[in-house]
Order: C-alpha cells, then structure tokens, then sequence
C-alpha cells in the first residue's frame, strides 16, 4: 500500500514543486493538495507543467488519514494551522516554513519536531513524526561548513555572501520580485540580519563547541532559482587534508558532493544535489556552494525528510536531471 501524502499550500513554488516530486515517487500517493486561492482548480491550472501528469484539482480542506503532511505555508502560519488541524500522532508533519527550526520553539502539545539537515541530523530525522525543514540559505551555508565544524575549526569569522533567485521570494508580489525591477539587476537585502542566521548558527555552535562568528550578506540575483553562497574564512590545513576532510565528511550523503572542477548553479538546477568548490590561497579559504532553492533548499530537502523518516531509500523520487548540458 503507498504512502497516502498531502500537502497544505500548494500553489505556491514549493508546494508546486513537491506535487512534481511525489506525482513520480514509486512509493507515494498524493491524496490531497489544499489551497485556499486555488481550491477546486486543477493542479495544472496553476502549475502548468503539470499538464499531462494529473487531472487532480486542489482541495479546500485537506483529505483525512494522512501519512504524512507537507506544510507549504508562510512563516507564522504552520503553527497556527497545527493548532486549528491537529494531526494524528501517526501522521508525519514536515513543515517548509522557520515556525519549528529554532531550539526555543520546536514543541507543539506533544509533537517536538527535529530540525531536518540530513546531513547533520540523519539518525534522528529516521523515523521522526514532526520535522522542521531547514531554510534555503541555511542549507547551502552549513553544507560549506559541517566538516569545519564538526573538527572545532570554525574559530575565526566567517564572511558570506550568497545570491538567490527570484522564486526564493515566493509568489507574492512585491517590488523587489517584480520583473522590469530584479531583470539584469542585483541588490543586497537584510544585510547581516538575515532570518537563516539564526538556525545556522545553532547548528554549526553544536558541532563546533561554540556558536560561529558568521557575517551574511545576502542578494537577490536577475535570475529565477539557484543559490551560489561564498565563504571566506582564515583556514591553516592543507588542501589536501581539506579535500579528505571534506570527503570523509559526506561520504555517507549522497547528495552533497565536493567537486573537481568549477561549480556554477546550472549544475544543480532542478536537483536536490549541493555542489561544494574548496578554494585555498595562503592561508585564507574560499569555500563555494550551489543548491537549487525550491530542491535542496525547500522541496527536495523536504522529499529526503520524508524518505528518512519512513523508512524508505534516501534518494527514492529524487532522481532528477540538471538544466547544464
């Protein structure tokens, strides 16, 4: 019997993106998709590429019986949702929206939800009923530095600075996601600030003994998804002790990789794969790394989440293919 899988928000990116996914997942079955805005509509009538795959229309109100629930909601809105819909201790909560990322504010009644970076926090992530997906920018920023940290080496100031796409946004909008606005153009925003900092921090403190000093600027980019994140940090091992640490590091996930050439965000364009480039001159370290936003960063990660803690391979429905050729 397939896994009965709904999703609450699912016209926006991310909730496009994961009936894409599970459309194709050989162990999944999308009962239902619910969206105020969209309810009654069929799913390609608003994503259209769905055209072909599904004849489903969005539901007002979600199916019953869930094994496990996507909430594609706005950050504040996750919790209040749980608190008017409460799920079944049987159901499998994994939440896209910072209302369950931080420390402070993981508990619900009797759901306590595990921040969901496999890569970090895999066996915990195994069969966890409620899990807090991290966020975009916090993936592709931690998968630079979970080696350093788990080693202690994070005892310098690291600088970032990584450019989004427009749907890192959402759908809403607003100035700065406005077409003749954001084309052929680049801007900063929430310098230093940013909400990502936040989870990051905590993550990357409890591996490395101690929170970092992370300086984040981060920019909004003329294009339409991807992440390319670069961090500079002063760094004393050798390349090559780097490139090991690196490798041992990951050499149970399959889906982040240190690569041997140049990395660029068409690489992993529509996957869940991070790409990560070591770059080392004198003693100063220039790590790079690529996500898709809406995969890796949102949907995708989401995907892995739930194959985890159901037991199912890792990879299971993520078999996707790049935009490079």
């Amino acid at each position: 019997m397939k896994i009965k899988a709904g999703i609450a928000g699912a016209a926006g990116y991310t909730g496009g993106e994961l009936i894409r996914i599970l459309l194709g997942h050989p162990e999944v079955e999308l009962v239902s998709a619910m969206s105020k805005s969209a309810a009654g509509r069929k799913y390609y009538a608003v994503h259209a590429d769905i055209l072909g795959r599904s004849e489903a229309c969005f539901d007002a109100l979600l199916q019953e019986d869930l094994d496990v629930l996507f909430l594609c909601l706005g950050h504040g809105e996750s919790r209040d949702f749980l608190e008017k819909h409460p799920q079944p201790d049987s159901c499998c909560i994994i939440d896209l929206s910072m209302d369950f990322r931080h420390a402070a504010s993981r508990n619900l009644g009797n759901r306590s939800f595990v921040y969901g970076l496999p890569e970090t926090n895999r066996d915990s992530i195994g069969g966890a009923k409620s899990i807090a997906n991290p966020g975009c920018f916090a993936t592709a920023i931690q998968l630079a530095l979970l080696p350093l940290a788990k080693r202690g080496e994070l005892n310098k100031e690291v600088h970032i600075q990584a450019l989004t796409g427009s749907t890192g946004a959402g759908q809403s909008l607003s100035e700065g996601t406005h077409f003749s606005w954001r084309h052929d153009n680049v801007s900063v925003y929430k310098a230093l600030t940013h909400q990502h900092l936040n989870e990051t921090s905590e993550t990357l403190g409890g591996l490395n003994g101690a929170e970092p000093t992370l300086h984040f600027i981060p920019q909004r980019g003329g294009f339409t998804r991807g992440i390319f994140a670069s961090l500079q940090m002063e760094c004393r091992l050798d390349p090559e002790e780097l490139v090991e640490l690196y490798q041992d590091y990951y050499i149970r996930h399959p889906f982040t990789w240190v690569a041997p050439f140049d990395v660029d965000v068409k690489q992993v364009i529509n996957t869940n794969f991070c790409y990560l480039q070591l770059i080392r001159q004198g003693n100063q370290l220039l790590l790079i790394s690529v996500i898709d936003n809406l995969l890796k960063g949102a949907s995708g990660q989401a995907v892995q989440n739930m194959n985890l803690a159901l037991g199912l391979e890792e990879t299971l429905g993520l078999h996707l293919k790049a935009t490079a050729f």
